[in-house]
């Protein structure tokens, strides 16, 4: 029971972090209606800045120089590249935000090249043993640093006039726009606001028990996409569930992977995939997206 409840404990941990990434996806695509396929460029820019600048200037500014610098390069993209198109087709918007990914992803990997860099973390390998349970320090920190900014993240998106804002535009961009609100200046937030979530993400994906930050980091986003896309694109508390339905699902196949033979090594990789094919043929809007009705 202790081994299960580990499990569990450290997939509760792990789906707050994709949470963390999925809601950058979500916050995007209020805003814009672009699926944001440079998501893991933002992430791994973040993790970059952090590990780079630890030694120099201690963890904690350096996290935030991170944070700012993903938020930043995010901000950068929404203005000098997705503004240029706005108007065009949403899927040629996502492709373009493909070539974007490709362009950042490069250049990040010819500076990283085959190290494995620590972010230089408070915590180390230490762990916490509770009733039996082993749990990393790390993994709790995870938990409630996600808790905290997704928390303030939803407190803010309800009460506050840029929430209100980025509300209206994806309720009706023209509509909001005629009521004088200024989407572009709604877009930018929304992509600086998703860099920064992501650069936190990519501190918690690097520290302990993985070795550090590589290029294969920004891989993390992937797994956070079916969270993003089984809770609904428009759907912020669906990022936080499917974050959660993807990290528990991934630890639990992970650890009784033993048990699982019969289906192939890495199930725990396949498994949040599986999950997102199942709810989807379900509920294809998501477990919480809003269902689009066409009169034919």
């Amino acid at each position: 029971m202790s081994t299960f409840a580990e499990f569990l404990i450290n997939g509760i941990s792990l789906g707050s972090i994709y949470a963390l990434i999925a809601l950058g996806f979500v916050v995007i695509f209020r805003a814009t209606e672009v699926v944001n396929f440079a998501h893991a460029s933002l992430l791994l820019a973040g993790g970059y800045v952090t590990a780079v600048l630890h030694d120099e200037i201690g963890f904690w500014p350096a996290l935030l120089a991170g944070v700012a610098g993903a938020a930043v390069v995010g901000a950068a993209v929404e203005f000098l590249v997705m503004r240029r198109h706005r108007g065009s087709d949403h899927s040629v918007l996502a492709i373009v935000t493909i070539g974007v990914d490709i362009l950042l992803a490069t250049e990040l990997t010819r500076r990283i090249g085959t190290d494995i860099l620590a972010l230089g973390d408070p915590w180390g390998d230490a762990v916490v043993t509770v009733g039996g349970v082993t749990i990393a320090e790390t993994r709790i920190a995870a938990l409630l640093a996600a808790a905290l900014l997704i928390t303030a993240f939803l407190l803010a998106f309800r009460y506050t006039s840029w929430g209100v804002a980025m509300r209206a535009a994806a309720e009706n961009q023209e509509t909001a726009a005629l009521m004088g609100i200024r989407l572009g200046r709604v877009s930018l937030g929304a992509w600086a606001v998703a860099g920064g979530l992501a650069a936190v993400a990519a501190l918690f994906l690097t520290v302990f028990p993985t070795p550090g930050l590589e290029r294969a980091t920004s891989l993390a986003a992937l797994k956070a996409f079916p969270a993003a896309i089984l809770g609904g694109l428009d759907s912020t508390t669906g990022a936080l569930v499917g974050g959660l339905l993807v990290g528990v699902t991934e630890s639990l196949a992970t650890g009784y992977q033993g048990d699982l033979a019969f289906l192939g090594r890495g199930i725990g990789d396949l498994a949040p995939y599986l999950v997102m094919v199942a709810v989807l043929l379900i509920r294809p809007a998501g477990l919480f997206g809003t269902k689009e009705l066409a009169r034919v």
